[in-house]
Formats: structure tokens, C-alpha cells, sequence
């Protein structure tokens, strides 16, 4: 046996591993949690087999599932990127979890990216699923479209995933479900799902990302065209402010 076969050597794991158990440790607790995963894509499915094959809503086009479906992906991701992550996070810097992993060897940036790579992962399924309802009702998009649809959709997870981190981290869990919430349904109210969006021109887009986001992707889905610039520089400045603001202000406890 030669001198040092069992010489040790302690040392931290490269990042890019532990940033890949905590990702995988995410999807676990999600999937654990299914109930809430179905939960939040029950009010999406309604919104596009209510409104995309009735005509319970005035639209500015007779292509109802061509307006409604686009919208509905774009509410889905909101929906579990933003509200449903922000409520998890509160709740579990309450229960002193995210205290437990401030201990470890996971920085901020490091949490704050496996816990967006987790929710990145679940709006794929869900919007796969999604897609494919839409799809056996009669939803047909522009397949040739989907490579800018995917890129604006993966610069509003990012700012939604930012800002829901945001106020887990400086709220208490109750007004955290509360704040979050209420954002949820003014974004609903406002966003464009259902029935037309209010024009506020290109600030509107600044305003309301979730707008913004349904209206890319009916411009690339719908009618295979490109996503505005206003609306990628809305997206990215989104994604940019609250990812940063979230790294900067994150609290463990």
C-alpha cells in the first residue's frame, strides 16, 4: 500500500455541484408537493377551456384559442414562478429552513439560482401539458416561432423568480402570501388573458410584464412574427432589477 492512499482532503465542492443538489433537491420537495402543482395550473386549464372554446369574453380576433392559449401559457408562468414560489420561499424562511441552508456551503446567488433552474424545469412540463390541451381542442401555432416564444418566456421567469425571492425574503410569510396575491389577480385583471389588454403604449410593457409576455407570444405563436424590442428590453429589465435586488437583499432568516 503507498504512503497517502488515505490522505484526506477536505475542501468545498465545486459550486456548479452544489448548486445541481440543491436544484434536484427543489424538484423533490416539488414533487412532493403535487397537490399544490396541480392547484396552480387549475386556474390556467379553466381560463383556456372556458374562454379559448366559448365565447364568454369579447376578443379582437375570431382565432379565440389563438388569442386565449398564448395568454394562458404567459398566466401559468406567472402563476408558478412568481406566486407560488414567493409563498414557498416565505414560509420556509418562517419554518427556518433557508436558516439551515444559510449554514451550508450554498451562497445567495447560489439558492436564488437553483431555486429559478427548479421553477424553470416545472413551467416546461406544465407548459408542454398546457400546450398539448390546447393542442387536442384545436390550438394551432407557428411552430417555426418557438425559439423566440421560449426566449421571452425564459427572461420572465427570471424577473418573476427575482421578485417573488425578493419578498420572501423582506416580508413575513402571511403578507407575503397576501402581497403576492393581490399582484396575481391585478395582473390577471389587467393582463390581456381573457379579453384585450388596456393600450398604454410602451411603457405599458415596463408596467405589466405579464401583458407584455402574452403578447409576445401571440405575435410569435399567432402570427409567427417577431417579439417588439420594447417587449424584450421590458423582460430583460425585469429579469435584471429584481434578480440583482434579490441576490443583494436576501435574508436567511
Amino acid at each position: 500500500m503507498s504512503a497517502g492512499t488515505f490522505t484526506p482532503a477536505p475542501g468545498r465542492a465545486p459550486m456548479r455541484t452544489i448548486i445541481g443538489k440543491q436544484l434536484r433537491m427543489e424538484l423533490l420537495l416539488t414533487a412532493r408537493r403535487g397537490e399544490a402543482v396541480v392547484l396552480a395550473m387549475g386556474v390556467p386549464l379553466l381560463v383556456l377551456l372556458g374562454a379559448g372554446l366559448f365565447e364568454v369574453t369579447n376578443l379582437p380576433t375570431d382565432d379565440r384559442l389563438g388569442f386565449v392559449v398564448p395568454g394562458v401559457l404567459a398566466l401559468t408562468v406567472m402563476s408558478t414562478a412568481f406566486t407560488g414560489q414567493a409563498i414557498t420561499t416565505g414560509y420556509e424562511r418562517s419554518y427556518g429552513v433557508l436558516k439551515r441552508l444559510g449554514a451550508s456551503p450554498l451562497t445567495r446567488p447560489g439558492l436564488l439560482l437553483a431555486k429559478t433552474g427548479s421553477v424553470l424545469v416545472q413551467i416546461v412540463v406544465q407548459v408542454a401539458i398546457l400546450a398539448l390541451v390546447g393542442f387536442a381542442v384545436g390550438w394551432r401555432p407557428h411552430a417555426d416561432a418557438l425559439l423566440p416564444a421560449a426566449g421571452v418566456t425564459v427572461l420572465a421567469v427570471a424577473g418573476y423568480s427575482g421578485l417573488a425571492l425578493l419578498l420572501a425574503s423582506v416580508l413575513k410569510p402571511e403578507t407575503t402570501t397576501g402581497a403576492a396575491t393581490l399582484i396575481y389577480v391585478l395582473m390577471l385583471s389587467v393582463g390581456g388573458i381573457m379579453f384585450a389588454a388596456p393600450d398604454l403604449g410602451t411603457a405599458g410593457w415596463f408596467l405589466l410584464p405579464l401583458a407584455a409576455h402574452a403578447h409576445a407570444l401571440r405575435e410569435t405563436l399567432m402570427f409567427g412574427g417577431s417579439v417588439p424590442f420594447s417587449i424584450w428590453l421590458s423582460l430583460l429589465l425585469w429579469a435584471v432589477v429584481w434578480l440583482t435586488a434579490a441576490a443583494r437583499n436576501f435574508r436567511w432568516e
